[in-house]
């Protein structure tokens, strides 16, 4: 599964709270509503500029804080196809699988907000376009990459009826 996009770059520590603002907390069950507010403590622009399929590129310990599973729900409905970033926080990066958004770990200094990516998940491969370099992580694993490409969790249990790895 190959991924192309064009990055947003943040820093580090970007917590649940910088991703879904605690001032729109009204709006957790209008996700699509509360994801016109996505990172908007982080990046004021962000979720009006964001396009579908764009990455989102961090520092150390994307996703720290509280456990809002619309924390990267609202990231996947902004139309991010990808995170990279040196480190997640652990609830964040389950949760991010569970809803088939998928995350790579790798040192991201060299890659800066602009640059296109080209991304072999399987591979764990990032590829550079503009500055023609490229960088590796590990793969993501099959049962996980299953969850992606059924779109989460929920949607590969509706498809198998139970969880199915192989």
């Amino acid at each position: 599964m190959v991924i192309k996009g064009k990055v947003w770059k943040f820093g580090n520590d970007i917590s649940t709270d910088h991703i879904a603002p605690g001032r729109y907390f009204h709006l957790r069950s209008n996700l699509p509503e509360l994801a016109k507010h996505v990172l908007e403590d982080a990046d004021p622009e962000f979720a009006s500029k964001v396009n579908e399929g764009d990455i989102i590129v961090a520092g150390r310990n994307f996703g720290l804080g509280s456990s809002r599973e619309h924390a990267p729900r609202i990231i996947k409905i902004a139309g991010v196809s990808c995170i990279i970033a040196n480190s997640f926080a652990r609830i964040f990066y389950r949760n991010s699988f569970n809803i088939g958004l998928p995350l790579l770990t790798t040192d991201t200094d060299k890659i800066e907000e602009g640059d296109e990516l080209e991304i072999d998940l399987e591979r764990g491969e990032i590829r550079d376009i503009t500055k023609g370099f490229t960088l590796n992580s590990l793969p993501i694993p099959p049962f996980m990459m299953r969850l992606i490409q059924d779109g989460g969790i929920e949607e590969h249990v509706k498809k198998y009826g139970d969880f199915k790895v192989d």
